[in-house]
């Protein structure tokens, strides 16, 4: 057996599966002060005692890491860069709240300027002074060499709370988005080992030892415990178990659209012939472009419920969400008090939802039948004009899915499926304005939960052989080891397969679950006085996002 549960802003939400098949489902409110209260009620309403004994895996998902940054609930981090030559300050992203200093390693990971002590420790009692505990260190090519991340981490290891070090987090080059990656986690960090505190408080509570995974935003699972060095790994958790939850019936011959309809929100996402696409350089959220790769998902500020009002005799539907639907005891007419008005939703209170209706019809000068048909068709045609925006701008360049490159490529989507709350009721009419079949999976209201409970366990892997200076380095891990010259790509691949599985091992992955797929290599020589001295080699691997196997139940 396996238990899912999403933390949401609003609900918590639990499945217990076994066989890929929900045998129990539930929602509690969620708590925010207090989430193994929340995590504690939602397995309580679907696993009794016996069950729990049969755990397998316990996996979880959350948007509590995303709403900090949303809402901006950060703590303060110390940033110190070591930019070197050929950047400007200014160009690079948290520049007015960063701290430059001495120190540059170069392309190949030989150092060419040495860090200045006398300029730490001045930076040390100024942050001190500040108050400021969590520090977050970035070289430019930290990722070919992390001496200097390493070093400046020595200074500060006793003052600070807790310090990234930018090469840990992605082996990928592109120094400003590793500095916005480098600034969120740490920014997150306490929030996030608070929550992973109270999560091992809620497994010892349990009684059994069952390996605790939570989501990434690439749709895998990390081991909870090894997130707390990671949380911004964690960000946009939420949408990718959407995902992961909708990929059992994406076809797989076609390109497909899912569409999460929440309360306040709506998720949209592609695919190309069953696999969702990717966020080639890494996910934004907010104003921070990151390196943390991630599954392709665009949000708008549209739900069930959403505040309808009226606006200059317009309807304006959103962005604010002021609470529940009239139906439900809510202050404000919603889509939903549409939906129910009109008899497309059997629930809530049908009285409360008219009222919620005259009181629009009254404003747009209409009968309650028009303005709640009217609601509904703006609801539609907005969602659509979004999925079809969003198509556009994929075509516009290279396309990625979580496998590979799909060179040429154009999305055409040819079916809609449609999750979330509001799915039953609203799908067909936003099916026939789009102009394709809409499909709503059963036990739709939990897909996240469900999507979360069966995803896989991934790791990437990035590495870069100089065979000129006769080095090998695996950036995530900060590792090199000398390698002959006649050291081949084959031979790359082959030393990172073997550590990727390792590494795979260690975050909980299974061996029915280990593929081990090689995302992108290039080779390059090396030439000096018009002669060939070696090859400059870099690779990529990950272990294939996706998925377990039936048999892990």
């Amino acid at each position: 057996m396996i238990l899912g549960i999403d933390v949401g802003g609003t609900h918590t939400d639990s499945v217990l599966m076994q066989n890929r098949k929900i045998i129990r489902k539930s929602k509690v409110l969620t708590d925010k002060s207090n989430i193994l209260k929340s995590v504690t009620m939602a397995t309580e309403a679907v696993a009794k005692p016996e069950d729990i004994k049969q755990l397998k895996r316990i996996v979880l998902s959350t948007t509590i890491s995303t709403n900090a940054v949303a809402q901006n609930q950060l703590d303060p981090v110390g940033m110190i860069v070591m930019s070197g030559p050929g950047v400007a300050h200014k160009d690079l992203p948290l520049s007015s709240r960063t701290s430059f200093v001495s120190g540059y390693m170069n392309h190949r990971g030989l150092e060419a300027d040495s860090i200045d002590e006398a300029e730490l420790e001045a930076l040390k009692q100024e942050f001190a002074k500040k108050k400021i505990d969590h520090v977050g260190i970035v070289g430019k090519f930290s990722t070919r060499s992390p001496v200097h991340e390493l070093k400046i981490k020595s200074f500060f290891d006793k003052q600070a709370k807790h310090v990234t070090l930018g090469h840990q987090l992605s082996g990928a080059l592109n120094f400003p988005r590793r500095i916005a990656t480098a600034y969120l986690n740490e920014a997150i960090w306490s929030l996030h080992s608070n929550m992973v505190d109270q999560l091992r408080t809620y497994v010892k509570d349990l009684g059994v030892k069952v390996p605790f995974y939570i989501l990434k935003a690439d749709g895998g699972t990390i081991e909870v415990e090894q997130s707390r060095s990671y949380p911004v790994q964690t960000i946009l958790s939420g949408p990718a178990a959407t995902i992961m939850g909708v990929l059992p019936y994406v076809p797989t011959d076609k390109d497909s659209v899912s569409i999460d309809i929440g309360g306040t929100t709506t998720d949209i996402a592609l695919y190309a012939d069953g696999a969702p696409l990717l966020e080639p350089q890494g996910v934004q959220i907010e104003e921070h472009k990151t390196l943390i790769r991630g599954l392709l998902t665009n949000s708008m500020a549209l739900g069930g419920d959403s505040h309808v009002q009226v606006v200059n005799k317009q309807l304006q539907l959103g962005p604010e969400r002021k609470g529940n639907a009239m139906a439900f005891d809510g202050p404000v007419p919603t889509p939903t008090d549409a939906l129910i008005f009109l008899g497309m939703a059997d629930i809530g209170d049908k009285a409360k939802a008219t009222k919620a209706m005259q009181q629009v019809a009254t404003d747009l000068g209409k009968r309650p039948e028009e303005a709640a048909e009217a609601i509904v068709d703006l609801m539609a045609a907005t969602i659509v004009a979004k999925i079809n925006a969003m198509i556009v701008e994929i075509n516009s360049k290279p396309v990625y899915t979580i496998h590979e490159l799909l060179e040429g490529k154009k999305i055409m989507p040819k079916e809609l499926i449609v999750v979330g709350g509001p799915a039953p009721y609203i799908a067909q009419k936003i099916g026939a304005l789009i102009g394709m079949p809409a499909v709503v999976p059963g036990d739709s209201d939990v897909i996240n939960a469900s999507g979360a409970a069966m995803a896989r366990t991934t790791v990437e892997l990035n590495l870069m052989a100089d065979t000129e200076a006769q080095v090998l380095s695996i950036a995530e891990e900060g590792l090199q080891a000398e390698i002959p010259s006649k050291f081949s790509i084959d031979d790359v691949i082959a030393v990172g397969r073997e550590r990727l599985v390792e590494l795979a091992r260690k975050a909980g992955a299974r061996e029915a679950d280990l593929e081990v797929e090689v995302t992108d290599q290039q080779s390059f020589n090396v030439i000096r006085n018009y002669s060939t001295t070696g090859k400059n080699m870099r690779v990529r691997l990950q272990i294939k996002p996706g998925l377990i196997k039936q048999e892990q139940a």
